[in-house]
């Protein structure tokens, strides 16, 4: 992940039992990136814990497709507006009740670019501090909070270098009776600034020293350390809108793999290859990129594939008819690889495919049941059985996963053999 990370929080001592409407949030992007989430409902009580839980789904579900930070934020005022409009209709929810005034602070790390793009919504400003540095405030556009009005929203994008820290949290840790906010903002600075040499340690000092015995308002609390990929884990080629660039292209992606030790994964990246740098000098607009980026985890690899083009519009998946002669390529993708999807890069309005695939055969992938996740009106992949028990499930999911992946190559030998004879 671009981040390693610690969260603390902290209900309040109310008559509520400390319900409240603070959360937090870190969610994986394509590209290997993270985004980090913090927010807050105001009040207390179960109508403003609803109102949170269905604000941060919508966060989840705007982050999934890959929205920039202001854009995803003018999205989730329109909901919180929704919501809140609610509350004057004769179908009044009493859960609605807790949608009046909601901050949030959204923030996108990515490791290759070593950029963070940050927007906030009435939230209290984040904290930075790089290496060797001291703890600052990032100045960003305050903003309005979600559901008051009608507003855009404007972010900025900042570097941090590796090793950088990220501190977001709600107004409850930096104010209370006896300071207002500036001056609690103070004193957490003067405690990032003394460091720890963990996270969760820098976490707990920080409550501890700012926060009273019994707080009057729940509390939230995420500091991120970032990383950065090297030039190792990452592989760029730019490539002319050409037919015949496709079969150099595979060659290109299918030596870096072997390079980084990853040949299993090659055969599903090479399909992709394929398909995406076609459907890009067909549908798209130089410039065209292709890019391989290699995670490391302790036991595991991250693998991504993405082709960017210049072009405005969305690919989307559908369902050829079987007398079609196309439309099946993202298709092939999407069975291939765990995740794929489209995001748009400001400002040059490039699309890009991004997919992850673990170094194992197709197979495997497909036995990791519930944590293989589908692209949006995909269907998962049904568990196979050819009897009431599932004893022999794992040989039916091995014999359909053999037999998608032999013609699947013979489909590849046929493109091979027409971009041969181009």
């Amino acid at each position: 992940m671009a981040v390693d990370f610690a969260i603390h929080y902290l209900p309040a001592a109310t008559q509520a039992g400390g319900v409240g409407g603070d959360w937090f949030d870190v969610i994986p992007l394509s590209g290997a990136r993270v985004a980090l989430v913090v927010g807050d409902v105001v009040g207390h009580g179960i109508a403003a814990a609803a109102a949170m839980g269905r604000v941060r789904t919508a966060v989840r579900t705007l982050a999934d497709i890959d929205l920039p930070s202001d854009e995803l934020l003018k999205h989730l005022d329109d909901v919180v507006l929704r919501l809140t409009a609610r509350q004057h209709t004769d179908h009044f929810d009493q859960m609605d009740r807790g949608c009046t005034g909601v901050t949030c602070l959204y923030a996108v790390c990515d490791p290759v670019s070593r950029c963070c793009n940050l927007a906030r919504a009435g939230h209290p400003p984040p904290l930075v501090i790089t290496p060797g540095g001291h703890a600052e405030l990032i100045d960003l556009p305050p903003n309005q909070p979600l559901g008051v009005v009608n507003v855009s929203f404007e972010a900025r994008e900042v570097q941090l270098p590796e090793g950088s820290l990220l501190s977001l949290y709600t107004d409850g840790l930096v104010e209370s009776r006896e300071w207002d906010i500036d001056d609690g903002i103070r004193r957490l600075r003067k405690v990032l600034d003394e460091g720890a040499p963990m996270l969760e340690v820098l976490c707990d000092r920080a409550l501890t020293s700012l926060l009273p015995s019994a707080p009057a308002d729940d509390v939230a609390l995420l500091i991120a350390r970032t990383h950065a990929l090297d030039a190792s884990q990452v592989a760029v080629w730019q490539l002319p809108s050409n037919p015949a660039i496709v079969a150099t292209a595979r060659q290109q992606a299918t030596e870096q793999l072997t390079s980084w030790g990853l040949g299993d994964a090659a055969f599903s990246i090479e399909v992709a290859v394929s398909e995406l740098v076609t459907n890009a000098i067909r549908y798209g607009r130089e410039p065209i990129k292709l890019r391989l980026i290699r995670v490391v985890h302790d036991d595991t690899c991250d693998l991504s594939c993405e082709v960017a083009d210049g072009s405005d519009t969305a690919p989307h998946l559908r369902r050829a008819d079987p007398q079609d002669e196309g439309g099946r390529g993202l298709f092939m993708v999407a069975q291939l690889t765990d995740h794929w999807g489209c995001r748009y890069t400001p400002p040059t309005a490039e699309r890009s495919f991004g997919l992850k695939c673990l170094p194992r055969h197709r197979h495997s992938l497909i036995n990791r049941g519930g944590e293989t996740t589908r692209p949006d009106g995909c269907d998962p992949v049904p568990p196979f059985s050819s009897s009431p028990s599932d004893a022999d499930a794992p040989r039916a999911q091995q014999t359909a996963s053999l037999f998608a992946r032999k013609v699947t190559q013979l489909f590849l030998s046929v493109i091979r053999v027409i971009g041969n004879r181009q």
